[in-house]
């Protein structure tokens, strides 16, 4: 039977036992069963193997057609913002503590993992976003996100004051700590622990959690997923303010700017076992009550 992936990525968590132990199980059962296979460089100088094929994320998102994310969920977003460029599948193993975008246990990976690579699995897309900063009318940074963009001061408990566009539409102005820009994959992240609503994955929808505002009237609110949402910053704010992409990529702001949040045109495609539930996921994850009848 012709393999359905031709070319496997391995990424992982540099120096960390478990990832490591993980990386290798896997090496060593995909080329026992004839699958190329390509280990992100940062990861292979930490495991256990010799004569190995290394690349970076970039060489993996170009050559494989399948990569196996080993990590908690912060890798795999990490991996999924350089990997939705490109044409292929993205497993999480969770060597995390929740793990809401890693399906596959470490524990017990090899039966699931078989199942799938003999096509016994589904592809759930999920969108990203892309946030941007214009000053003057020119673009001076941006970056992409699979959970959330969020704009915030520089230090803690610091008010800020900016306007809040919808497709062009003034919504609402605002003095708060700042606001969140959440996807539907990142509506269980740090949206969630500001009071969020959680957004099934399938939903075409972004959700927007004001941040400690300064008034008791202001309450999350969930728009249309191709909305262009404008962050219009007022000009007596203070200069060290910022946007955080998915807590991890930093863009500065200033006074006066801009900033634009939108959908991508790329994005994810998920592979998971077909039994995968996400109600279950939830279920397990925030430990909610189990059927009574």
């Amino acid at each position: 039977m012709a393999q359905l992936y031709k070319t496997i990525g391995l990424i992982g968590k540099p120096d960390h036992d478990g990832a490591s132990a993980t990386i290798e199980i896997l090496h060593d059962y995909l080329l026992t069963n004839n699958y190329p296979v390509i280990i992100e460089h940062t990861v292979a100088q930490s495991v256990n193997l010799q004569n190995v094929d290394t690349g970076t994320l970039t060489d993996i998102g170009e050559q494989a057609d399948l990569a196996i994310v080993v990590g908690g969920d912060g890798y795999m977003l990490g991996a999924a913002r350089v990997l939705a460029c490109f044409d292929i599948g993205v497993i999480g193993v969770n060597r995390g503590n929740l793990g809401f975008l890693t399906d596959l246990s470490p524990d017990d990976i090899i039966p699931p993992l078989e199942q799938i690579l003999a096509g016994k699995s589904r592809c759930e897309q999920r969108f990203i976003i892309e946030a941007e900063v214009y000053r003057h009318g020119k673009l001076k940074s941006s970056n992409s996100a699979v959970n959330e963009a969020v704009l915030h001061a520089g230090k803690v408990a610091s008010m800020i004051e900016f306007e809040v566009y919808i497709d062009g539409s003034f919504m609402f102005s605002q003095r708060s700590d700042g606001l969140i820009v959440s996807t539907p994959t990142g509506s269980t992240a740090y949206s969630m622990s500001a009071g969020g609503p959680i957004l099934t994955p399938n939903l075409n929808a972004l959700s927007l959690v004001p941040m400690f505002p300064h008034t008791l009237t202001s309450r999350p609110i969930v728009v249309d997923g191709n909305s262009e949402i404008k962050l219009i910053l007022a000009n007596d704010n203070q200069e060290n303010l910022q946007v955080s992409c998915d807590g991890h990529v930093i863009l500065a702001v200033m006074p006066g700017d801009e900033v634009i949040i939108k959908k991508s045109d790329a994005s994810i495609c998920l592979i998971h076992p077909l039994d995968h539930n996400y109600f279950t996921v939830l279920r397990n994850k925030l430990s909610w009550g189990n059927k009574l009848y």
